[in-house]
This record gives C-alpha cells, sequence and structure tokens, in this order.
C-alpha cells in the first residue's frame, strides 16, 4: 500500500507514518500542498491522508489534482477544526473516502487508510487484468 500523507504538523505526521509503516504501508510525508502536488505527478498512491488546514497550499487544490491525475487513489480529509464537519466535504471532493478528526487515534488512522488502500489497490489490479484480457 502506497500513502501520501500531507500534514503541517510534522510530529502528528511522522506518528502516522510510523503506524502505516507498521502495517507494512511504503509511506511519503509532505507539509505543504507543493510537495504534494509534485509528489503526485510523480509517483501513485493508493491513499492519501490530507489535512483540511495546511499552513501552505490548498487541501481542496491538492485533493482536485490527485483526482485528475489519480482517479483511483482514495484520499482521507483529516481536521482539528469544525469545517466541514457537517460532511459537506464529500461534495466539494469526489474522491473523499473519510474525514475524521486530526486527533483519532493513530492506530484507527492506520485501519481506515488500509482499508481504503486495499480498496485501491484491488480496484487497481482489477483494471490492469481487464485491460490485458
Amino acid at each position: 500500500m502506497r500513502v501520501l500523507i500531507v500534514q503541517s504538523n510534522t510530529n502528528l505526521g511522522e506518528l502516522w507514518k510510523r503506524h502505516l509503516e507498521r502495517l507494512d504501508a511504503r509511506v511519503q510525508l509532505v507539509t505543504t500542498g507543493d510537495d504534494a502536488v509534485s509528489l503526485i505527478d510523480e509517483a501513485v498512491f493508493d491513499v492519501i491522508v490530507l489535512d483540511l488546514v495546511l499552513t501552505e497550499g490548498s487541501p481542496l487544490a491538492v485533493a482536485d489534482f490527485a483526482q485528475f491525475r489519480q482517479p483511483d487513489a482514495n484520499v482521507v480529509f483529516v481536521t482539528d477544526t469544525t469545517f466541514f464537519s457537517d460532511g459537506s466535504i464529500f461534495n466539494h471532493s469526489a474522491n473523499a473516502r473519510a474525514f475524521i478528526e486530526s486527533a483519532t487515534p493513530p492506530r484507527d488512522l492506520a485501519a481506515i487508510v488500509q482499508h481504503y488502500g486495499d480498496q485501491a489497490h484491488h480496484d487497481r489490479a482489477a483494471q490492469t487484468s481487464q485491460s490485458a484480457d
């Protein structure tokens, strides 16, 4: 499973990264929207863990770019604010799969990411085998 974490708080991002690596995920961590867009343009991800409050860059622009470049990548949005707490994030981002609080225990976040990562991996494999037929 390939995961991109976009989190301005490096300490929190590293904590999430360690929990995901325990699940054998290959994880890359960036702190800005620009760095996220660059990586999305260069590498394939199954899941993007994306904080809705970045100190640099627009999370929705990152999600939109991911939808364009990697439509099979699932986005798990995290936040420590009440913004989008009504669930409207799913109306704004076609690739949004989950919306959770930043304070969610890291093992729970890792389980959510693993679920959507496995789903993306299987979907990608199915598409590859269908195109080979």
